[in-house]
């Protein structure tokens, strides 16, 4: 019984880290572990030239705190007037290392994205040439799509016309939740990925409802049947180069969860190394960890590995991780996958 993993440093290619005290209190969370991160642009008001995401980058790194490594990978947040020569430069300069597509009103603070297409096609366009990546959120929001259906239609409507009339373009579909959107990105010759999230792999729709709402588990896009988290633990585990982490960590304060209409989002950068090496183990693919978290990525991203490691250790007690993180702006909570988890990251 393997109870020990060294792995190189991982990545998280998906985060949100938020800004002022929020990102002052979970950027610890991320960087105790992660070498780097995808960061999200979308804030209040979001992150659309170059010089956004300059200034932005410096606050996270004014909030690293001393002893901790960490480098923040910026994205810009696309909109219908975003500038393509204000684009590229940002990603001439190594500053941006993706644009992130949020359809307008799809989820936290996309109000500003994209609802017609044809605006964005001088973008799409200039990314092709340049090989910058577009992370899209793939889901549609039309009404009279069933919530539980938007990624798939996403598919069909929005990224597939999308691909075909930009030749070229290097596409990551953040956040799967669905077969559909695992056989999507098998069926792709080349320029397309997919991240995956921790929490995506241990709960299904189920835990969210069963038994009375639990906000902590609610997160756009929503879980799906149970089918589609087996498919997506079958992508993860695969070894396959397309698949790899995106956490999606989203920390949000505790009130703004336990409302009426809770913020979606569940946090996870605090114990997510911890319970990937649990379901890994579970699926009898520990040696396919480090290819999810630490390897798939840089390859799609173009960007060197990471020389740093860390090591797993699997103890005989359960690890106890806090229930939430305190920070300035208020408690957010810890994802708990519900069940006893072994494996920690080994402080050496």
């Amino acid at each position: 019984m393997i109870t020990e993993l060294a792995l190189r440093r991982p990545d998280d290619w998906h985060l949100h880290l938020r800004d002022g005290a929020m990102l002052q209190g979970v950027l610890p969370e991320t960087a105790r572990h992660f070498a780097r991160a995808i960061i999200m642009p979308n804030l209040v008001p979001p992150v659309v030239t170059g010089a956004d995401a300059a200034a932005y980058r410096g606050r996270i790194l004014a909030a690293l705190p001393a002893g901790m490594t960490f480098e923040p990978l910026m994205t810009l947040y696309l909109t219908e007037g975003t500038d393509p020569a204000d684009l590229r430069a940002a990603a001439a300069s190594g500053l941006v290392k993706a644009v992130k597509l949020y359809p307008a009103g799809a989820t936290t603070n996309s109000h500003s994205g994209v609802r017609d297409f044809d605006k964005v096609r001088g973008v799409l366009d200039t990314m092709a040439e340049i090989g910058l990546p577009l992370c899209v959120h793939g889901e549609v929001t039309d009404p009279a799509v069933d919530i539980f259906d938007r990624e798939a239609v996403f598919i069909d409507r929005v990224l597939d016309p999308i691909r075909r009339a930009t030749p070229g373009l290097r596409v990551v579909m953040e956040h799967i939740t669905t077969s559909q959107g695992a056989d999507y990105v098998r069926s792709a010759d080349r320029d397309l990925a997919a991240t995956i999230t921790t929490h995506h792999l241990i709960i299904n729709r189920n835990h969210l409802l069963v038994g009375g709402i639990r906000p902590h588990y609610y997160c756009l896009p929503v879980a799906k049947r149970e089918e589609h988290r087996l498919a997506l633990r079958a992508a993860a585990t695969s070894g396959d180069p397309r698949f790899f982490l995106g956490t999606d960590s989203a920390p949000h304060v505790d009130p703004l969860k336990e409302c009426a209409c809770g913020c979606a989002g569940c946090f996870t950068a605090t114990n997510t190394m911890s319970l990937l090496a649990h379901v890994f183990e579970q699926e009898n693919a520990l040696d396919q960890l480090e290819s999810f978290t630490s390897l798939n990525g840089p390859a799609y991203y173009r960007l060197p590995m990471n020389e740093a490691r860390i090591r797993l250790v699997k103890g005989d007690a359960p690890v106890s991780f806090p229930d939430k993180i305190q920070t300035g702006a208020g408690p957010v909570t810890v994802f708990d996958p519900g069940f006893p988890v072994f494996w920690q990251v080994a402080q050496d």
